[in-house]
């Protein structure tokens, strides 16, 4: 569930002993804290300002209200520099000197395990911290790399389930909408202008496994479970993890399952990898890759205590696995999660390729650029256009961050997106935005990777980028613009 709760981490200076000093610690102390709506507008304009939004340029004040509006959960970053974000023989006793530290000036600190939360893979460790003392004290020590609230939630609980990112909806699909190939299957309108079908005589995608890092998969709809493997996708494999906790309390390890609550996540798992088959339902752009699901949020938002921690888990987890060379995420915050930040790096260390959604609009998201992680140099960020002209899609975001553009909004006198299959068993549905271009995208890395599986991530970049409508030059809204998939697997 979301929760009502904010959170913030702190950047202070250590304070001696003098009496102006204690005069002036006082007077910190007895300042009121700033309330959320305060606290949202500074995140807002500085994203206005300069696209993003970072925890360690704000004031100790700022900082401490927004801990103290969440749940006093704290992220700690730690480790021997800035970029020591992985775990190493040092982390332990580094982490144990962290603990020690603010068991020293936070009196109320508990060392329990039950309330102490340590990243196995990053250096990260989540505690839970009652005083500003310690926040200074932290900045102050090199051994910390950041502080940030680990539950400060950007968004109310109605903004967020008010998106367009979850919905159970299913919807007949217009015949103008799709084509049938064999043995029986549907080819979405969009795939014929990425030229994707005739990609296909290339490469279906076989060997590569797509990971996607979103809600789940629906355990309704059997063509992505036990017949995922079905007509002409065959000997491939799909796996359900989930690392999202749906709990208000921050140290439950009580993991919400691998099946799918929202519906984004099915859409998503489906434009990448749905079965080619004779069942008269959308195909995916991959259809004989295998696929490897993780819940991880809750909807497209990354935004609570559970959630972050979650993705982070996801892609540390992923990160370690040599058969993954994919990782689709049409999931995002509107600004950088640090946390999130150290596990997109620890996967992007191991040469994954890690998709990302530009940002797609509701009525409260108007305002953002190119959302997180999508702005990250180590991601590929993708958004949708409209079909056949370069004007992005009703709720896309475009900027200087994005890489790929994929057309998945009609113009043919419909608004109508791209076929896929729906949460129910059997039933087809429409989704768009640039989480269905960042799915479509992967599906396309995917089929170059197939066609060249000793090629690492960077000469499968390459060859998509060379196959796209600006190469060799760079839009300055669109990246290099839309895809040939053909060309790409030639």
């Amino acid at each position: 569930m979301k929760k009502h709760i904010l959170s913030l981490g702190i950047i202070l200076a250590m304070f001696s002993c003098t009496h102006n000093e204690s005069i002036e610690e006082s007077t910190i102390q007895q300042r009121e804290l700033l309330t959320k709506k305060e606290i949202n507008d500074i995140i807002r304009k500085s994203i206005e300002t300069s696209g993003d939004f970072l925890w360690s340029d704000q004031d100790v004040h700022t900082i401490y209200s927004a801990l103290k509006h969440g749940n006093d959960i704290l992220t700690v970053g730690y480790g021997s520099t800035k970029d020591n974000f992985e775990r190493s023989a040092t982390s332990e006793t580094i982490k144990h000197g962290i603990l020690s530290l603010i068991s020293s000036t936070d009196k109320a600190f508990s060392k329990s395990k039950d309330e102490i939360y340590a990243d196995d893979n990053i250096n990260v460790l989540d505690v839970k911290i009652s005083n500003e003392e310690t926040l200074t004290a932290l900045l102050n020590d090199s051994r910390v790399r950041y502080i940030e609230p680990s539950d400060y939630t950007f968004f109310e609980e109605d903004q967020v389930r008010s998106s367009k990112g979850c919905g159970y909806n299913q919807q007949t699909l217009a015949s103008s909408d799709y084509r049938t190939v064999a043995p029986g299957a549907r080819v979405p309108w969009s795939f014929d202008l990425h030229k994707i079908p005739q990609a296909w005589n290339y490469s279906t995608g076989a060997g590569v496994t797509i990971a996607v890092i979103d809600t789940g998969l629906s355990p309704d709809q059997k063509w992505m479970n036990q017949y995922f493997n079905d007509g002409y996708s065959s000997g491939r494999t799909v796996q359900k993890y989930g690392t999202f906790v749906d709990s208000w309390w921050p140290w439950s390890n009580n993991y919400d399952g691998v099946n799918d609550k929202c519906g984004h996540g099915t859409s998503m798992a489906s434009v990448a990898t749905a079965p080619r088959n004779n069942n008269n339902l959308p195909v995916g752009v991959a259809y004989n890759a295998n696929l490897v699901s993780y819940r991880s949020v809750e909807n497209v938002v990354i935004d609570d205590y559970h959630e972050k921690r979650g993705v982070a888990e996801a892609l540390t987890a992923l990160g370690k696995r040599s058969d993954v060379k994919v990782i689709s995420m049409s999931i995002g915050s509107p600004f950088s999660i640090s946390r999130v930040k150290d596990a997109v790096k620890y996967a992007y260390n191991r040469g994954k390729m890690i998709i990302a959604a530009g940002g797609t609009s509701t009525s409260f998201t108007t305002w953002f650029g190119v959302i997180f992680p999508a702005s990250m140099n180590e991601t590929v960020a993708v958004t949708g256009v409209k079909e056949g002209i370069y004007d992005n899609c009703d709720t896309c975001h475009t900027g200087s961050k994005i890489d790929f553009t994929i057309q998945m909004q009609r113009t043919n006198g419909t608004s109508n997106k791209v076929p896929v299959l729906s949460y129910y068993n059997g039933k087809s549905d429409y989704e768009g935005g640039s989480s269905i271009a960042t799915a479509t995208t992967a599906g396309i890395a995917a089929l170059v990777w197939s066609k060249h599986p000793n090629w690492s991530r960077a000469q499968v970049l390459q060859k998509m980028k060379q196959a796209s409508d600006y190469y060799p030059s760079k839009h300055s809204e669109y990246g290099h613009g839309n895809i040939n998939a053909l060309k790409a697997v030639q």
